[in-house]
């Protein structure tokens, strides 16, 4: 199994739900210091209504026994990240492992009655791809580059690590033109990443969960994420596309329920 993580400088974007505050929860649980960043913070949530914080994922890391340092972060705003990269610098001096998770474009706005599954893309409007590209694909990579020069320094003890979340069906269509796209391109991210810091002993993978809350919890992402960054030959999966339920195989770990889910496949995929 993989080794634990009390060495370990990781920073989570879009950690105030789900996906994000499963890995976080796991990592600090594992001995790992957690920044943990998103827009909601308690009393000031990214749009009305919206459940979850950074306060909140950082009290349940905290319950679990690890250390937590929540941090509002706008991950379209440069200025913010580049914040958020200083802070880690100055408080901890070096980073390990970056986990890009924000995301956006879900949201329903007034002026478009679309649905985000099954309208077609001529229907859709036309600011979700701004919104979906730029809170996802064009979010990753500006954290990723000012990520960087933490995540490079020093690497001879353990290998860096950069983790991009996606939504991937073995190929298939993921019912949304600019959804599918972007998740796409933010696969493509991580294997550009792997490409340009291999030499530096800096891996870069993307890892796609199953249906959160249906089929798996975030945990089981969670555990996949932990079991990446205690392996001390991660390079060697550098540039792949990787899915939690092959993870879980590979390393023996298994879902708050004690099963192993099935990597996600739909209709017409090469595993569905």
């Amino acid at each position: 199994m993989a080794d634990k993580l009390d060495e370990v400088v990781a920073v989570v974007t879009g950690a105030s739900r789900g996906a994000g505050r499963g890995i976080a929860a796991v990592l600090g649980e594992s001995g790992a210091t957690v920044y943990i960043t998103a827009r909601s913070a308690r009393g000031a949530p990214s749009a009305p209504g919206r459940q979850g914080s950074i306060d909140e994922t950082a009290e349940e890391v905290r319950r679990r026994g690890g250390t937590a340092v929540p941090v509002r972060c706008d991950h379209t705003v440069d200025a913010d990240v580049a914040a958020l990269f200083e802070q880690v610098r100055q408080e901890r001096g070096r980073l390990d492992l970056l986990v890009n998770n924000a995301w956006g474009g879900y949201e329903q706005r007034g002026d478009s009655a679309s649905t985000f599954f099954g309208t077609p893309f001529w229907e859709q409007p036309l600011w979700r791809w701004q919104a979906m590209f730029g809170a996802g694909v064009c979010a990753a990579f500006a954290t990723s580059c000012l990520a960087a020069p933490l995540l490079l320094a020093d690497r001879r003890e353990r290998p860096g690590l950069i983790i991009n979340t996606i939504a991937w069906a073995f190929g298939a269509y993921l019912g949304n033109v600019l959804y599918d796209t972007a998740k796409a391109a933010t696969a493509r991210l991580a294997f550009g990443f792997a490409h340009d810091l291999r030499p530096r002993n800096v891996a870069a993978v993307a890892i796609a969960p199953g249906h959160l809350g249906v089929t798996e919890t975030p945990e089981y992402l969670g555990r996949a994420v932990a079991a990446l960054a205690g392996d001390r030959d991660v390079m060697q999966r550098s540039g792949q596309v990787l899915t939690a339920g092959g993870l879980a195989r590979e390393y023996g770990f298994t879902d708050v329920d004690g099963t192993q889910p099935e990597p996600f496949a739909i209709q017409g995929s090469a595993e569905g």
